[in-house]
């Protein structure tokens, strides 16, 4: 089996190639500029039309959005446990990759490029501050889930990864998220980790490379 995996710097593809890390899997990166626009290239559109990562190519066949290239690494290395095995508890990790993908990364997203959203002259500050709002609010639950636990369940799980992603980007913003003790604890966690350490200096060494 051939696995690539599509990757942009400061990207939420990083959680993949933790994932990927953490099952051991034999995989190629294919870094993509996305300030160089190398995601509008025509070949990677021709892979991906929704020019954006991450990208898992799997023996040529590609596959995209976070939520399901992490399910199909949990079922593919069942060993590795990114996903809890029982049925209804790898449901609820689904959920919460959803939720992170479609709760706070588009708060995110606006955030860092209001303009993309509302392209009003003078909206960007109420874009931010909107988003901002919503995305505390987010940060807020998920530290109540977090209350008490090592982890969103009894071990280490991709879900895990995705908020620390999430923690990670927001933190370039400046915001002070002292709020979030649990979430903070979880990312420092995290941060021990072989794997997340390998995917960070891989980050930073694809952003001296582009120069971002």
């Amino acid at each position: 089996m051939k696995i690539a995996l599509y990757y942009a710097p400061f990207a939420c593809s990083i959680v993949p190639y933790i994932a990927l890390t953490e099952a051991g899997a034999d995989f190629e990166v294919r870094p993509i500029n996305i300030r160089g626009k190398e995601q509008m290239s025509p070949d990677y559109l021709a892979l991906n039309p929704k020019h954006k990562v991450p990208l898992l190519v799997v023996d040529g066949q590609p596959l995209s959005e976070n939520v399901a290239i992490q399910l199909w690494i949990a079922r593919q290395f069942p060993q590795a446990r990114i996903l809890p095995a029982e049925p209804w508890l790898e449901a609820q990790g689904v959920s919460l990759l959803s939720w992170f993908a479609s709760g706070f990364h588009p708060n995110i997203s606006r955030i860092n490029a209001p303009l993309k959203f509302c392209d009003v002259p003078g909206s960007e500050e109420s874009v931010k501050a909107l988003a901002k709002k919503s995305l505390f609010e987010a940060f807020a639950l998920a530290d109540k889930l977090l209350d008490g636990r090592e982890f969103f369940f009894d071990h280490f799980t991709s879900a895990d990864v995705y908020l620390l992603w999430c923690w990670r980007r927001t933190e370039l913003f400046g915001f002070d998220l002292s709020g979030f003790p649990n979430c903070k604890a979880l990312v420092e966690r995290l941060n021990e980790r072989d794997s997340v350490r390998k995917a960070v200096a891989f980050d930073a060494q694809l952003r001296a490379q582009f120069g971002l």
